[in-house]
């Protein structure tokens, strides 16, 4: 084993420091262990300010597992530290292999606690109760060694009591497999959502119109403190089947006078995962119209509005998009043009830059494709 491949088993990292930690306080902490090779507190690369963690690298293996033993969430200027074995491989940290999601926690479990309940499963790469400035946000993560002692604590954990609050963990799933499983769920749902029918429909009617689609289990007309309507409900089918009929033959028909809205009853998480979902896919669009075929031009008189521009630069081929930018009513003196190739964006570029546009002449650049 090489010498950086041993330092770099040797090293800790070392999170949730105080701001004014600094690296002659953590030295003479962690050389009561053993011998420190270097220690480095982590920094803002524009502010120097420090990021709340830092490596500390041991000159043996043993003296860094027994620092890891003894001295996790031990304080420092008033904040427990949390220790765990640096782990810089992020396909390793992202994979989740190993990985166990904790939700519904008390506000009181800290990531000692966190620790103290799931370190007898196995050996710990890492854990954390997410948290912000009001204190834990109630979920947590733990990172096992390997995979039998994640299925273990899963197993054994779930629906256990911390706290006095039953808590559910299972296995971490990262963002792509959650919103596959969203889009699964979608296929299949069988919960409808309706809204905009207005103060006098209660349970019993609004059952009565949704009843003829199938069976239902639930009906719930949502009420405020008084008991009054808001105008929103939902219905429980017992299969698809009747909830995909629902939605198809219910949505925007006239209920009491009100045309009412039915769709597929979503989770928050869901219709977070969709807006993200349509906000890249509009992102990937917006780039695609413009990719290695738009034009930035400088140097525009004052006069040139969007319209000028665009007439200005449509011979040369067709255009996705035409801005002059500026803010307030105020121009910047420069813009862009976008074609659909970048044959005629290469056109546009050799005949008009240069070219006086009003009293001032184009200079005119193909955007680089990134």
């Amino acid at each position: 084993m090489s010498l950086e491949a041993k330092y770099r088993l040797a090293s800790l990292y070392v999170g949730d420091l105080h701001a004014d930690a600094t690296e002659d306080l953590l030295f003479h902490k962690f050389s009561a262990v053993g011998p420190v090779l270097s220690i480095r507190i982590c920094r803002d690369l524009a502010t120097g300010q420090p990021l709340g963690y830092a490596y500390v690298n041991f000159l043996q293996l043993a003296d860094a597992q027994k620092a890891l033993d003894t001295m996790n969430f031990d304080v420092i200027k008033g904040k427990p530290i949390r220790l765990m074995w640096s782990q810089r491989d992020a396909h390793l940290r992202k994979s989740g292999v190993g990985n166990v999601f904790i939700k519904n926690l008390d506000k009181s479990v800290d990531n000692k606690t966190l620790y103290e309940h799931f370190s007898r499963f196995g050996k710990i790469l890492s854990s954390k109760v997410m948290s912000d400035e009001q204190g834990s946000k109630g979920y947590a993560f733990v990172h096992f060694q390997n995979q039998s002692s994640a299925d273990w604590a899963i197993e054994a954990m779930n629906g256990k009591v911390i706290r006095d609050r039953q808590v559910f963990v299972a296995p971490f799933k990262n963002r792509k497999d959650r919103e596959a499983e969203f889009s699964t769920k979608a296929s299949e749902f069988t919960n409808v959502y309706i809204k905009n029918f207005g103060d006098d429909v209660d349970n019993e009617k609004l059952k009565g119109i949704f009843s003829k689609y199938g069976k239902t289990l639930s009906v719930k007309v949502m009420t405020d403190s008084s008991g009054r309507s808001k105008g929103f409900g939902f219905v429980s089918f017992d299969s698809h089947e009747a909830a995909r009929k629902a939605v198809e033959e219910m949505n925007g028909k006239d209920i009491n006078g009100q045309l009412v809205f039915v769709g597929r009853a979503q989770k928050k998480e869901e219709r977070q995962a969709e807006l993200r979902q349509m906000f890249e896919q509009l992102k990937k669009e917006r780039i695609g119209r413009c990719q290695g075929v738009k034009l930035y031009i400088k140097n525009l008189d004052d006069t040139i509005d969007d319209e000028q521009l665009r007439k200005e630069f449509s011979s040369f081929g067709s255009i996705s998009r035409v801005k002059v930018l500026g803010e307030e009513g105020q121009r910047k003196g420069f813009g862009l043009v976008c074609f659909s190739s970048p044959e005629e964006a290469t056109k546009a570029l050799t005949e008009m830059n240069g070219r006086v546009l009003g009293s001032k002449p184009l200079n005119i650049a193909l955007a680089k494709r990134h």
